[in-house]
C-alpha cells in the first residue's frame, strides 16, 4: 500500500503522473480541513467579543450563500451513501468508510465555515481573512488531483460510472473555486470607504498584501505626475508617532528603572573592592586606623566618579544597555514575525540546489520520463516563488521595524531635550543634538533592518555545510577552511575600517559644527573673517578626506578578498576533492550543487563580520536620553514669588553664582530688579524659572509664568501664531496687545500684515521688533506672573515709554499680574512698587525707590550719577500730561505705508509666485479684497526647491567629471575584463564535469586533472586581481570628486549675498553640507560600484544561459521589456518619494533647532506638551513618505523576483525541451546562473535606482554651486595701503532697494560727513537706519548713486579691502565657539599685549584674568556662557583692535546698563577721538554730544544739523527728544 501512497519516492515512475485514488480520498481531504480546523478558534474567540455591528454587504452575503451550498452537497453526499446501502436497491457490498465519514466532516467544516466568516465580518477594520483564503487555497489545490483522476477515468472509459458522485464532486469543486475568488476580494464596509480612500493598505485583501497590489495607484500617480506631499497617504494608527513613542516611553521608563538598580550594585561593588584593596595597603596602620581610611575612600571614590563623570561622560558613569532592551521590548512582535518568515526563507533557499541536482541528473538519464522534467522546473518556480514572497514578507517588517524604531529614538531625544538641564546643554551643542536624532537614529534604522541575520547567518552556514558534505564528503574542510580563514581578515578589515569611521565622524562633527556657527553668524562677512573659517573648514575637510582615503583603500582589500573568497573556496575544494583519490571525479551534479551552495554561504559569510562592526557603531544616544533632567517647583506659600536662602549655579559641581537669595514678593506688585552688568539680574530669572541647579534653599511661585527673554526668541511662523503662542484668538483680545505693544505702525509695514511669516530666528523683523513680539506674546498669554528680562533696551526711547504705560506700568494692561521686570532704565524706577539691587549675585538692597533713595545706599548712588538729566522727578511728570496715542502714530503720512512694504535690513521677502494665503484652520481672517492674491512678500521662505523627474543625465556627467575621465575609463575596462574571467572560469568547470562523462570507466590521467586545476585557478585569482585594481581605482576618484565638490560649494556659500541666507533657513544650507556631502562622499562611490558589478552581472548570466540553451533568446526581449516598465514606474516613484523624504526631514531638525534654543521660554508658559505635538506632526509628515517609500521597494522586488523566478523556469522548460542536444554541464551552468540572476536583477534596479536618488545630492550641491555670488573679495582695483586716512565720508544721490522687485528703501541720499566727525543717526524703527550702515558695506549694492570714502568710490574697490578698513559693533553680538582670542583676533594678527590692552580698554580685562584660562577660555556656541552685556563688549574691543578711522555703532548699547554704557561711551570718545564715528542709537542720551544728528524718515534725510539747532527748530528730533524726556537744559548740562 505504502508503495501506491508514495510513487515519487520509491518504486518504478509511471509513465503519466497520478496519484492512487486512496491517497487522494484520505491525505488529501484532511490537510485542508485540519488546516482550517487549528485555525477556527482564532476566529471563534472574535465571535464572543461584544463589538458594534457592520452593515452586512452583498459580498458577505454572497459567501455565505457559496458555503450554505457546499454544506448542501456534502449533505447529499452522505445521503447518496446512506441510499445505496440502506437504501431499497442496497447491495450486500457496503461502501466503504471513507464515503461516511469524508462527508461528516465536510459538513462539520462549512458549519464552522459560516461562522469564521461571520467572526470576519464583525472584526475591526478586517476586509477579509487570511487564513480563510489559505484554506480555499489549499482545498483547491487538493482538489485538483481528484478531479483529474475522475476526468481521465472517463476519458479512458467513454462514460461516468458512478454519475451522482462524479457530479457532486464537480458542483463541489466549482464552488470551492468560486468561494477561493470570493475570498480574495476585499470586502469593505460603508463605514470603512473614507478611511481606505485616505490609505488603501486598510483596504487591501490577502493577495494585494503579499504582492503589494494596493500600491499600484501610487505608483501609477507618480509615473504619471511628480508626487507632492499631498499625494501621500494617511498612516496606519500603529505607524504614528504618537503611538511609537507612546509605547516606547513607556518600556523605557521600567528599563530604566531596572537599570539603574542594576547600576547603583555594581557601584556599591566598586566602592567597596577599591575599599578593601586600600585597607590591605595600608597594613603598617592600626586597625582602628584602617577603618578610618575606608571611610575617606568611599569620600574620595565619590569625589573621583563626580570627576570622572566629568571627564569620561562616554564611560560607564551611567547605567547602560537599558536602550536596547527597551527598544527590542517595545517592537518584538514585529521581530518574532519576521523571524519566521526570515526562517522559512532560510529553509527555501536550500531546496533549488536539490532540485537543480534532481534535474541535472534528469538530463543524464535518457530513459527518464519527460513529465519528471517537467515537474522540477515547476517545483524550481514554485519554490522561488513561495521564496520571494517570504522574503519579501521579511524585508517589509524588517524595514518598518527600522523605521519604527529610528521614528522612537527621534521622539526620545526631542522629549529628551525638553527636559534637559543647563549645564547638559552646555555638553552638546545644537549641532551635535541635531546629529543625534538625524545619524545616529539613522544608524540605528539601519542595524535593526538587518537584525535577524545575526542568527540567519550561522544557521545559514551550517546547513550549506551539512549538504556540501552530502555532495562532496570531507573536502569541503578545505573550502571551509579558507572562507574561515577569511573571516577574522574580514573581522580585522572591519575593526579598522570602524575606528576609522569612527574618527571620521569627529571629523564630521567638527566640521559642521563650524559650519553652523558660520552660517548663524553669517554676519561674519562684515568683519571680513570668512577666509579664516573657510580655512578652518577645508583644514578639516582635509583631514576627513585623508581618512576616507584610508578608509577607501581598506575598503578595496576587503572588496578583493570578498571577490577572491568564492573562487578560492571552490578552486579548494574541488582541487583536494579531486586530489585525495583517483575514484573522485567531478560529475556535474556535484559541481553545480556546490556552486549553488557556495553562492548561498557567500552571503552570509560577507555580512556577519559587516553586521558586527554596524552593531558595534550603535551606541551613541544612550547617554543624552540619560541626562539630568531640569527641576520644578512646588507651590505652598501666599507670595507670588519667594526665594528662601537660595544659592544657584550655571552647573551641578560649579560655585553658585547666586548667593543668600531671599526675595518674598507679593501677588500684583512690580518689581524692578537693577545692577550692573554681569551682577546676575538674568541668573536670577533663569533661576525663577528652574534653569539652574539649586545647591541650597528653595523657590516657590505661586502661579503660571510667562517670560520675555532678554534675547527675544521667535519661531518660523507668522507673526500672529508667535504672539498666540498656542492660546486660541480672540480678536479684541490681539488688538489690545498689538496696540499696546506698539506693533501696530510694524503691521502696517508688514506686507501681509500679522499674518506676515516670520522667517527662522526671526530674521525679517528689527532687534526691537522681535522683543515687542516676545513680550506681546507674554502680554497674549494671561500668566499670573511675569518675568521681563531687560524688555525695553532694544527699542527707541519713545515706544519704551509707550510701552511701560500700556503695558507694564501701573496702569498698563498687566497692572494686576505680579511683574518683575529687569530694567537698564532709571526713568522708570519711580513708578514702579519695588526695586532690587543686585551686586555680584547678591541682593544689595530691596524696597521702595522712595525708602532706597532716602537709605543713601548703593542704589542712590548709582542714581545721583546717571540721573543728572532726570532733575527729581518732574520731567517725569510733564511726562505724564503728553496727549496719549500720540507718540504710536507713525511720522509719515500713512499713504506712504504701504510702499514702505520694506522694513529694515533684514526684512527680505520673496515676492510669492502664486499660490494663496496659508490660512490656519482658527483664523478668522476676512478674506475680502481680491481673496485670490497673496498679498507680496507673504511668504518669506519658499518651499525648498525640489528636482522633480528624470535626473538630467548631465548631473552624471558632472560626477564624472570630478572624478576625473581617466579614470572613470579605466574602472569600466577594469570591471569588464574581471566579469569575462569570471564566466570563462564557469565555462571551464562546465568543460571539466563532461570529462566525467568521457572518461568514465577510465582512469583520469594526473596531467589532464593539474591543468584543469590550474585554469580554474588562475582564472579565479585573475577576478580578484581585477576588481582590487577596479575599486582601488574607484576610491580614489571619488575622493577626488568628494573634495573637488566641497570645495566649490565652500566657496560659494561663502561669497553669496546676505540676502540668500534671509530667504533660505539655515537648516536647509547645512543639510547640504551634511547630508549631500555625505552622500557624495560615500553612498555615491558605493552604489556606483555596486551597479556596475550588478549590470556587468545580469549581462553575463544572459550571456551564459543563451549560450546553454539558444532558444532563451526569445525569452529575453519580452522580459527585458517587462523589466524595463517595472524598472521605470518604481524609479519614478520612488526617487520622489526619496525628494519627498529629504524635503520633509528638515523641517524636523529645524523645528528641533529651534526648540533646544527657545528651551527656556517654552519651559516657562508651560508649552512642553504642544511641542511635543507639533514634533510629532512633523516627524508622521516624514514618515508619510517614508513608508511609502519602503512599499515601493518591496512592491518592485516582489515584481522583479517573479521575473527572475520566470528566468529561472524557462531555463529549466528548455534544458527540459532541449535534453538531447544537450550536455549536462550546460544545464548545471544555465541554471545555477539563472538562480543566481533573481537576486541579480532586483539589486540591479535597486542601485539604478538608489544611484539616481544619491546622484539627487550632487544636483543639490551643485544648485548652491551656482547662486549668484556677492562681488568680488578682492578687485582688481585695490584702494591705497593705509586708506582711508582721513575718513571722509559722502553720500551722492544715494538710492538703494533690496531686491529688483522691491521698491526704494533710501531714496536719494546726500551728505558730507568730514574727518573725525561725530554724527547720530536717528529715526523711527522702519526710516532706513540700518539700511545705511547695509550699504557702506555692500551688503546690499545701490540702485543708483555713489559712496565715497576719502574720495575712492567703494563701488569699485574689492569687499574684503571695504570691509577689512571699516569698523561696526552691530546690534547683536556675533560670537562663534572657540577661544577669546579667537573671537577677537581670528587671523592672528596681533600680539597677546594688544589684545590685553583693548581688554582692558573695554573693562573686562578683570573678568578674563579670574578665568582659569584667560584668552584660551573657551566661548560657547553663540556666546552663550556669557552675559549679553559681556558678549557687547567683547564686540566693542574687537572694534579698538582693527583701529580703523570709521566706525559704526548699530544700537550697540542696547543691552547694557547704564555704568557699562557709560563706560563704552568714555571709551569710544577716547579712543576713537580721531575717528568717524555713526551711531544708531535708540536712546537719545547717546548722541547728544555729537558733532551733529541725522534725522532719518521713509528713507529721505528730514534733518541734519548739530542736536542744539535742532532742537531750537522744534522739528522731529524736537518731538522725538521731548519723548525721551530731554530738553533744552539738559543738553546744556552734558
Amino acid at each position: 500500500e505504502l508503495g501506491c501512497l508514495f510513487p515519487l519516492c520509491g518504486g518504478s515512475f509511471r509513465p503519466d503522473p497520478d496519484l492512487p485514488v486512496c491517497l487522494e480520498q484520505t491525505v488529501l481531504v484532511w490537510i485542508p480541513l485540519g488546516f482550517l480546523w487549528l485555525c477556527a478558534p482564532w476566529h471563534l474567540i472574535s465571535l464572543c467579543k461584544r463589538t458594534q455591528v457592520k452593515h452586512k454587504s452583498k459580498l458577505y452575503l454572497f459567501k455565505q450563500l457559496v458555503v450554505s451550498l457546499l454544506l448542501l452537497t456534502a449533505i447529499a453526499g452522505l445521503a447518496v451513501t446512506l441510499g445505496e446501502d440502506y437504501g431499497p436497491h442496497s447491495s450486500s457490498e457496503k461502501n466503504s468508510p471513507v464515503y461516511y465519514t469524508n462527508p461528516v466532516l465536510f459538513a462539520v467544516t462549512w458549519i464552522l465555515m459560516l461562522l469564521c466568516q461571520e467572526a470576519v465580518r464583525r472584526r475591526e477594520r478586517a476586509v477579509d481573512s487570511t487564513t480563510l483564503f489559505l484554506f480555499w487555497l489549499l482545498l483547491v489545490l487538493c482538489d485538483i488531483f481528484p478531479f483529474q483522476t475522475l476526468l481521465r477515468q472517463a476519458l479512458s472509459l467513454g462514460e461516468v460510472r458512478d454519475i451522482p458522485r462524479f457530479s457532486l464532486f464537480n458542483i463541489s469543486f466549482g464552488l470551492e473555486v468560486i468561494a477561493l475568488i470570493l475570498s480574495a476580494v476585499a470586502d469593505v464596509s460603508r463605514e470603512d470607504q473614507e478611511l481606505i480612500k485616505k490609505n488603501p493598505e486598510a483596504g487591501a485583501a490577502f493577495i494585494s498584501r503579499i504582492t503589494f497590489n494596493w500600491f499600484n495607484s501610487m505608483v501609477m500617480k507618480g509615473f504619471k505626475q511628480s508626487l507632492v506631499q499631498e499625494d501621500m497617504w494617511e498612516l496606519n494608527e500603529v505607524e504614528t508617532t504618537a503611538h511609537i513613542s507612546e509605547s516606547f516611553q513607556q518600556h523605557v521608563r521600567s528599563e530604566l528603572g531596572k537599570a539603574r538598580v542594576r547600576f547603583q550594585k555594581t557601584l556599591k561593588k566598586r566602592v567597596v573592592k577599591n575599599a578593601l584593596q586600600e585597607e590591605t595597603s595600608q597594613t603598617g596602620f592600626t586597625n582602628s586606623m584602617g577603618k578610618g581610611v575606608s571611610q575617606d575612600v568611599l569620600m574620595m571614590e565619590d569625589k573621583k566618579k563626580n570627576k570622572d563623570e566629568k571627564k569620561k561622560k562616554e564611560e560607564k558613569s551611567y547605567p547602560s544597555d537599558w536602550l536596547i532592551m527597551s527598544i527590542y521590548k517595545t517592537f518584538k512582535w514585529i521581530l518574532i514575525e519576521s523571524a519566521v518568515f526570515k526562517l522559512l526563507q532560510d529553509l527555501l533557499a536550500f531546496v533549488s540546489p536539490q532540485l537543480l541536482k534532481m534535474m541535472i541528473s534528469f538530463t543524464q538519464k535518457p530513459s527518464s520520463y519527460d513529465w519528471e522534467g517537467y515537474l522540477y522546473a515547476v517545483l524550481l518556480l514554485v519554490v522561488a516563488l513561495l521564496q520571494s514572497l517570504f522574503l519579501q514578507q521579511y524585508f517589509q517588517r524588517c524595514f518598518v521595524l527600522g523605521m519604527k524604531v529610528r521614528t522612537a529614538i527621534m521622539a526620545a531625544v526631542y522629549k529628551k531635550a525638553l527636559v534637559m538641564s543647563n549645564d547638559n546643554r552646555k555638553e552638546s551643542t545644537v549641532g551635535e543634538t541635531v546629529n543625534l536624532m538625524s545619524a545616529d537614529a539613522q544608524r540605528f534604522n539601519d542595524v535593526t533592518n538587518f537584525i535577524h541575520l545575526l542568527w540567519s547567518c550561522p544557521l545559514q552556514i551550517v546547513i550549506s555545510i551539512a549538504f556540501l558534505w552530502i555532495e562532496l564528503g570531507p573536502s569541503v574542510l578545505a573550502g571551509l577552511a579558507v572562507m574561515v580563514l577569511m573571516v577574522p581578515i574580514n573581522g580585522l578589515l572591519a575593526n579598522k575600517a570602524r575606528k576609522l569611521q569612527v574618527e571620521n565622524m569627529k571629523f564630521k562633527d567638527k566640521r559642521l559644527k563650524i559650519m553652523n556657527e558660520m552660517l548663524n553668524g553669517i554676519k561674519v562677512s562684515l568683519f571680513a573673517w570668512e577666509p579664516s573659517f573657510q580655512a578652518q573648514v577645508e583644514g578639516i575637510r582635509g583631514e576627513e578626506l585623508k581618512v576616507m582615503r584610508k578608509f577607501a583603500y581598506l575598503t578595496s582589500v576587503s572588496t578583493f578578498v570578498f571577490s577572491c573568497a568564492p573562487a578560492l573556496v571552490s578552486l579548494a575544494t574541488f582541487a583536494v576533492f579531486v586530489g585525495v583519490s583517483p575514484d573522485n571525479v567531478l560529475t556535474a551534479e556535484k559541481a553545480f550543487t556546490s556552486i549553488s551552495l557556495f553562492n548561498i554561504l557567500r552571503f552570509p559569510l560577507a555580512m556577519l563580520p559587516m553586521l558586527i562592526a554596524s552593531i558595534v557603531q550603535v551606541k551613541k544616544p544612550q547617554h543624552f536620553l540619560f541626562m539630568y533632567t531640569h527641576q520644578t517647583y512646588n507651590n505652598l506659600i501666599y507670595s507670588a514669588v519667594s526665594i528662601c536662602d537660595g544659592s544657584y549655579a550655571w552647573e551641578r559641581d560649579a560655585e553658585p553664582f547666586l548667593k543668600n537669595l531671599s526675595l518674598d514678593i507679593k501677588p500684583g506688585r512690580l518689581v524692578a530688579v537693577v545692577g550692573a552688568v554681569g551682577s546676575g539680574k538674568s541668573s536670577l530669572m533663569s533661576a525663577l524659572l528652574g534653569e539652574m541647579h539649586c545647591t541650597k534653599g528653595f523657590i516657590n511661585i505661586q502661579g503660571s509664568l510667562a517670560f520675555v527673554p532678554q534675547q527675544a526668541w521667535i519661531q518660523n511662523a507668522t507673526l500672529r501664531d508667535n504672539i498666540l503662542f498656542g492660546s486660541p484668538y480672540e480678536d479684541k483680545k490681539f488688538q489690545n496687545v498689538i496696540e499696546a505693544c506698539a506693533l501696530g505702525p510694524d503691521l502696517k509695514l508688514l506686507a501681509a500684515g500679522d499674518l506676515t511669516e516670520i522667517g527662522e530666528k526671526g530674521i525679517n523683523l528689527s532687534g526691537g521688533q522681535k522683543q515687542r513680539v516676545s513680550l506681546a506674546r507674554a502680554a497674549y498669554s494671561q500668566a499670573d506672573i511675569y518675568l521681563l528680562d531687560d524688555p525695553l533696551s532694544a527699542v527707541d526711547a519713545h515706544v519704551g515709554k509707550h510701552i511701560f504705560d500700556k503695558v507694564i506700568g501701573p496702569n498698563g494692561i498687566l497692572k494686576n499680574k505680579t511683574r518683575i521686570l529687569v530694567t537698564h532704565g532709571i526713568s522708570f524706577l519711580p513708578f514702579v512698587d519695588e526695586v532690587v539691587v543686585l551686586v555680584d549675585g547678591r541682593v544689595s538692597e530691596f524696597g521702595s525707590y522712595k525708602s532706597l533713595r532716602a537709605s543713601k545706599g548703593a542704589f542712590s548712588e548709582f542714581l545721583d550719577t546717571y540721573a543728572k538729566e532726570h532733575n527729581g522727578c518732574q520731567d517725569t511728570e510733564d511726562l505724564e500730561f503728553m496727549p496719549d496715542g500720540d507718540d504710536t502714530q507713525p511720522d509719515f503720512p500713512p499713504e506712504d505705508a504701504v510702499s514702505f512694504t520694506l522694513k529694515r535690513e533684514n526684512s527680505i521677502r520673496r515676492s510669492q509666485r502664486g499660490g494663496s494665503v496659508r490660512l490656519r484652520k482658527n483664523s478668522t481672517l476676512k478674506v475680502t479684497e481680491k481673496a485670490g492674491e497673496t498679498k507680496k512678500g507673504q511668504r518669506l521662505i519658499e518651499k525648498e526647491a525640489m528636482e522633480t523627474g528624470h535626473v538630467k543625465f548631465s548631473v552624471y556627467l558632472q560626477y564624472l567629471r570630478a572624478m576625473g575621465w581617466g579614470y572613470s575609463v579605466w574602472v569600466l575596462i577594469i570591471y569588464f575584463i574581471q566579469n569575462v574571467a569570471f564566466i570563462g572560469q564557469n565555462l571551464w568547470l562546465s568543460d571539466w564535469t563532461n570529462d566525467a562523462t568521457v572518461y568514465y570507466n577510465k582512469t583520469y590521467p594526473a596531467s589532464m586533472r593539474d591543468s584543469r586545476v590550474g585554469v580554474f585557478g588562475a582564472l579565479g585569482v585573475a577576478q580578484g586581481l581585477f576588481v582590487f585594481l577596479g575599486t582601488l581605482l574607484l576610491a580614489n576618484a571619488s575622493i577626488n570628486a568628494s573634495r573637488i565638490m566641497h570645495s566649490q560649494l565652500l566657496n560659494n556659500i561663502l561669497r553669496v549675498p546676505m540676502i540668500f541666507f534671509d530667504t533660505t533657513p539655515i537648516g536647509r544650507v547645512v543639510n547640504r553640507f551634511a547630508k549631500d556631502i555625505f552622500t557624495v562622499d560615500e553612498a555615491i562611490p558605493q552604489s556606483f560600484r555596486s551597479w556596475l558589478l550588478c549590470l556587468l552581472g545580469v549581462l553575463g548570466t544572459l550571456f551564459v544561459i543563451c549560450l546553454a540553451t539558444p532558444f532563451f533568446a526569445i525569452i529575453i526581449v519580452p522580459l527585458a521589456v517587462i523589466y524595463y516598465f517595472v524598472q521605470r514606474f518604481y524609479v519614478a516613484t520612488s526617487r520622489q518619494l526619496r525628494r519627498l523624504d529629504s524635503v520633509s526631514r528638515s523641517p524636523i531638525y529645524s523645528h528641533f533647532g529651534e526648540t533646544v534654543s527657545g528651551l527656556s521660554v517654552i519651559r516657562a508658559y508651560k508649552h512642553q506638551e504642544r511641542f511635543l505635538k507639533h514634533n510629532e506632526i512633523t516627524i508622521d509628515e516624514n514618515l508619510k513618505s517614508v513608508y511609502p517609500w519602503i512599499v515601493s521597494n518591496r512592491w518592485l522586488a516582489i515584481r522583479l523576483e517573479s521575473l527572475g523566478n520566470l528566468v529561472v523556469f524557462f531555463a529549466a522548460l528548455f534544458a527540459v525541451i532541449s535534453r538531447e542536444t544537450i550536455d549536462s554541464g550546460l544545464v548545471g551552468l544555465s541554471i545555477s546562473y539563472a538562480l543566481n540572476v533573481t537576486q541579480t536583477l532586483n539589486w540591479l534596479v535597486r542601485m539604478t535606482s538608489e544611484l539616481e536618488t544619491n546622484i539627487v545630492a550632487v544636483e543639490r550641491v551643485s544648485e548652491y554651486c551656482e547662486i549668484e555670488n556677492e562681488a568680488e573679495w578682492v578687485a582688481q582695483h585695490r584702494p591705497p595701503e593705509n586708506w582711508p586716512q582721513a575718513g571722509r565720508l559722502q553720500f551722492i544721490d544715494y538710492k538703494v532697494r533690496y531686491r529688483p522687485e522691491l521698491d526704494l528703501v533710501l531714496k536719494g541720499i546726500t551728505c558730507d560727513i568730514t574727518s573725525s566727525e561725530k554724527i547720530g543717526i536717528v529715526g523711527r524703527t522702519g526710516a532706513g537706519k540700518s539700511s545705511l550702515t547695509n550699504c557702506l558695506f555692500r551688503i546690499i549694492e545701490a540702485a543708483e548713486g555713489h559712496i565715497l570714502i576719502d574720495d575712492i568710490d567703494i563701488a569699485t574697490i574689492g569687499l574684503h579691502d571695504l570691509r577689512n578698513n571699516i569698523t561696526i559693533i552691530p546690534q547683536d553680538p556675533v560670537l562663534f565657539s572657540g577661544t577669546l582670542r579667537m573671537n577677537l583676533d581670528p587671523f592672528d594678527k596681533f600680539s597677546d599685549e594688544n589684545i590685553w590692552r583693548v581688554l582692558e580698554l573695554s573693562h573686562l580685562k578683570d573678568y578674563i584674568t579670574g578665568l582659569e584660562e584667560g584668552l584660551q577660555h573657551e566661548v560657547a556656541e553663540g556666546g552663550e556662557n556669557l552675559s549679553v552685556g559681556q558678549r557687547q563688549l567683547l564686540c566693542l574691543a574687537r572694534a579698538l583692535l582693527r583701529k580703523s578711522r570709521i566706525l559704526i555703532l548699530d544700537e550697540a548699547t542696547a543691552a547694557v546698563d547704564l555704568e557699562t554704557d557709560n563706560l563704552i561711551q568714555n571709551t569710544i570718545r577716547r579712543e576713537f577721538s580721531h575717528c568717524t564715528v555713526l551711531t544708531i542709537a535708540h536712546r537719545l542720551h547717546s548722541i547728544m554730544d555729537s558733532s551733529r544728528v541725522m534725522v532719518l524718515d521713509a528713507g529721505k534725510i528730514v534733518e541734519f544739523d548739530s542736536p542744539n539747532n535742532l532742537l531750537e527748530k522744534r522739528g522731529h528730533f524736537y518731538s522725538m527728544a521731548k519723548d525721551a524726556g530731554i530738553s533744552q537744559q539738559t543738553v546744556t548740562s552734558l
